[in-house]
């Protein structure tokens, strides 16, 4: 066997066309490593769900009659960095050449090239073949400018032809349905749980945990619930489409204490690894638009999200990097919050979708958004800070999507690159979306005073420090004119209170 193939964990695309054939003189390296588990501390349940899955792939490539070298967590001559690994392994088995699929982040891009640079071996690096758009063709079309995202997802719908009608059209007359898509779930429909695919996982959690990789969250170790392989994927694929996109897009940015998962689809882990095909999730929920099944606002509201923002939120971030990644507009400094990592809080919005972080390695997008990272940009915690607790928390995060969504859409940090505003809001907004404000200690009504909810404050103390570069932003016409109809007393009792809250933030 001369050639060296590495997939990572991320790269588990059964439909590559690497494996289209069974060669002897291929053999396939795939590894768990502490370099990748700790370059930040990581859910549980991330680290489990891509070992896991690694495993299982590596065992389908086995039983598919491929050639395959894997390293395990607990492995002695597990020298745990991938660059380490890929020179004891070539150096052990006489490879001549290795091959790689193109990384998806850049850091890992990186230390990949400088690998093998040092081995002097012929080499090629593939395309990932997960992408609707070449990392190549998006990098360089948004090097220059990076066009707004309606424009982009406009443009991705004429190029492949997706919800159009025979003149070219967007179907139903408008390209996007968003402003269908908000309305306050109570209820009824009845959410669906998400399928029940449950995993022992207890075994590989102890290797984990023998190897002293630090995580955080629940492990679930004993009945792990995410989707491991195709097969899994594909029936939580299924399992969407028929219960829940039906009412996605109505509820989609709907909060609720009683369902976590509302109509969300859960599949972001499986397509961020590579388990689904992007395309074909868009045709599966396609094929149930045009029988009749969805309606119109729900599934371009889907479709927008992976057709346009997935592809969008890659495109910037590999036409600006590594310069992204350093960008602070705002010049946030604040440390975040001791109880991000806890859900020790009093603030019941936070406390809700922290905690359910914490327990399922999972949030849907306005929880992300508008609860998590709406405080974090009010109080202006320091985005490097907010990078790390995001890519770290989340089962389906993965630099190059996490990244341009919590610096830029999230954090303002890129100072409109991404977006055209901050995305921020009181605690109006969240007694509009949901019911995260019931039974909560501080009083969602008052802005100053005994308990008044932080959000108002802050929100307030938010838009007054960064006056100098946002108050001539057109979108934000409408805050500061509502700020200088205040009177000065209520202005400066405003003010105050957020002074105070920013002072103690540890103990809100």
């Amino acid at each position: 066997m001369s050639t060296l193939r590495l997939i990572l964990g991320d790269q588990l695309n059964a439909g590559h066309s690497w494996l289209r054939e069974r060669r002897d003189d291929v053999i396939y390296l795939l590894m768990e490593v502490r370099s990748e588990t700790d370059y930040v501390r990581h859910h549980a349940q991330k680290v489990l769900a891509i070992f896991a899955a690694m495993r299982g792939f590596a065992a389908a490539l086995q039983a598919a009659g491929h050639h395959v070298h894997y390293l395990r967590i607990g492995d002695p001559h597990n020298r745990q960095s991938l660059a380490a690994n890929l020179a004891q392994v070539a150096n052990e088995l006489g490879i001549q050449r290795i091959e790689r699929i193109e990384a998806d982040e850049y850091r890992v891009e990186q230390a990949l090239d400088q690998a093998i640079a040092a081995l002097d071996l012929p080499n090629q690096t593939v395309s990932a073949e997960h992408f609707l758009l070449e990392r190549s063709e998006i990098a360089a079309q948004f090097a220059s400018k990076v066009p707004r995202m309606a424009t982009f997802y406009r443009a991705m719908r004429l190029r492949f032809r997706l919800l159009l009608d025979a003149a070219g059209e967007p179907v139903g007359g408008q390209w996007s349905y968003d402003a269908d898509n908000r309305e306050k779930w109570s209820g009824t429909p009845a959410a669906p749980a998400w399928p029940n695919t449950r995993h022992d996982l207890r075994a590989l959690w102890a290797e984990i945990q023998a190897a002293g990789v630090q995580t955080l969250g629940e492990p679930s170790a004993e009945a792990f619930p995410w989707p491991l392989s195709r097969r899994e994927a594909r029936l939580w694929l299924a399992h969407f489409i028929e219960y829940a996109l039906p009412h996605f897009g109505r509820f989609q940015d709907a909060l609720s204490r009683e369902s976590r998962t509302l109509f969300h689809s859960g599949l972001s882990f499986a397509l961020n690894v590579k388990l689904l095909h992007p395309l074909e999730v868009i045709q599966a929920a396609l094929a149930a638009f045009e029988a009749g099944k969805v309606p119109l606002a729900d599934i371009e509201g889907f479709v927008r999200q992976i057709l346009g923002w997935r592809e969008f939120v890659r495109g910037v971030y590999w036409a600006r990097m590594p310069g992204y990644a350093q960008l602070n507009a705002l010049n946030a400094q604040r440390p975040l919050p001791s109880w991000y990592w806890s859900g020790d809080t009093q603030m019941a919005c936070l406390q809700q979708a922290i905690r359910q972080s914490l327990d399922s390695a999972y949030a849907h997008h306005i929880q992300r958004l508008m609860v998590t990272g709406n405080f974090a940009l009010l109080a202006g915690c320091a985005p490097d800070e907010v990078d790390a607790w995001y890519l770290g928390i989340y089962i389906d995060a993965f630099e190059w999507v996490e990244l341009p969504n919590t610096r830029g859409m999230s954090q303002f940090a890129d100072g409109g690159l991404l977006g055209s505003k901050p995305y921020c809001g009181s605690a109006s907004y969240m007694q509009r979306q949901g019911d995260y404000c019931r039974g909560c200690h501080y009083d969602a009504k008052r802005r100053h005073g005994e308990r008044a909810c932080p959000l108002n404050s802050l929100y307030w103390h938010f838009h007054l420090r960064h006056a100098d570069s946002l108050g001539r932003n057109p979108r934000l016409a409408m805050p500061y004119k509502a700020w200088s109809r205040m009177d000065e007393t209520e202005r400066s009792a405003t003010l105050a209170q957020a002074e105070h809250y920013l002072a103690r933030l540890d103990t809100l």
